[in-house]
């Protein structure tokens, strides 16, 4: 990751949360930061309720090292996203490399199967809550929780300060 990045990938799959793409997407590009969706390339998925997301960068054609961060939303996607090994490996280097890892609602299944918040404290939707403890981390039911370079929250109704929380720890770093 270099210094002068300022590109976070947004994974996208299947059944997606419409909200938890595009409110951080437009948050983090009104912040002067490029926020591509990756996913499978040349795929158009639709999100829980009919959005389309077109794929711009094929998952197997990013590079961690030019990533800020990434961004792991919520829906169904995640249920998905966290059988590709080429997405984990993705979410392991920009942790790895100390970039940015923000997550909402069922988006920390994707972390959780990367196998990196053991020891780390962050929030999710409450569905998922177990997982999350079980997984080795704490959870806490707060709009936002930070942890070093972790930025999590939990529902749409919490994206506001999300998306602050975000470009505040960006800018920052």
């Amino acid at each position: 990751m270099t210094a002068t990045t300022k590109r976070i990938a947004i994974l996208v799959g299947p059944d997606y949360e419409d909200l938890e793409v595009w409110y951080p997407k437009l948050r983090l590009e009104a912040a002067g930061y490029e926020a591509p969706l990756v996913g499978a390339g040349g795929q158009v998925y639709r999100g829980k309720h009919g959005y389309p997301a077109p794929v711009d960068v094929a998952l197997a054609s990013i590079d961690p090292a030019t990533l800020a961060g990434v961004l792991a939303p919520g829906g169904w996607a995640p249920d998905k996203i966290r059988r590709d090994p080429v997405a984990l490996d993705l979410v392991r280097k920009v942790d790895a490399a100390g970039g940015l890892v923000a997550t909402i609602c069922h988006g920390p299944w994707i972390l959780i199967s990367a196998g990196i918040v053991r020891g780390r404290r962050l929030t999710s939707t409450v569905g998922i809550r177990d997982d999350v403890v079980n997984a080795g981390a704490e959870w806490l039911d707060r709009a936002v929780v930070q942890d070093k370079n972790f930025i999590s929250s939990r529902v749409p109704r919490d994206l506001p300060e999300f998306g602050e929380a975000m470009v505040r720890w960006l800018e920052g770093r």
